[in-house]
């Protein structure tokens, strides 16, 4: 009914500070037909390695319509970021990035590896511009940009009438 012809499907192991069960827009997302940027496995995070490691895997084992091979692009992760109250993991991730017009939005979160993350966005987006913008506030409320602009409950907008599919869409 979609018109989908195919679909890639990861199985990732739940990783600290998702509270998302794994959606794919925290891990990998295709930027053209042929090129996918994902969360790479950092050696230096114990917590992630082997789940990331295992999920690029996955993602070398892809192949587009046409049989060849996906163009990996990894992202860096940031150091683990935790909330201030309880101490837990947030979710904070370079793919959680956004796309508007001719830009892409990337999270950022005062880490070193913030470069590296627009670097590895602008190599995937030649024809967009890569901006920055902190995230750190959206990340404590268990998101970043690409979460935050998603579906809107109904009543949010004004004039939306509450009714069924009021005030969804962005």
């Amino acid at each position: 009914m979609l018109g989908i012809e195919r679909t890639h499907w990861l199985e990732v192991a739940p990783l600290p500070g998702d509270d998302t069960d794994g959606h794919i827009d925290t891990l990998a997302r295709f930027c053209d037909p042929g090129t996918i940027v994902h969360v790479g496995a950092d050696a230096a995070d114990p917590e992630t390695h082997a789940q990331l490691a295992g999920m690029e895997l996955q993602l070398r084992g892809l192949r587009t319509p046409a049989g060849a091979s996906y163009r990996l692009l990894p992202l860096p992760q940031p150091a683990p970021v935790h909330a201030r109250d309880d101490g837990r993991r947030l979710p904070a991730t370079y793919a959680n990035f956004l796309l508007v017009n001719g830009a892409v939005l990337c999270p950022q979160y005062g880490d070193p590896a913030d470069p590296h993350a627009l670097a590895v966005l602008r190599e995937a987006f030649p024809g967009r511009s890569v901006v920055g913008l902190s995230s750190r506030a959206l990340i404590g409320q268990n998101g970043s940009l690409h979460c935050a602009t998603m579906q809107l409950p109904a009543g949010v907008l004004p004039g939306a009438g509450g009714g069924p599919g009021a005030g969804v869409g962005c």
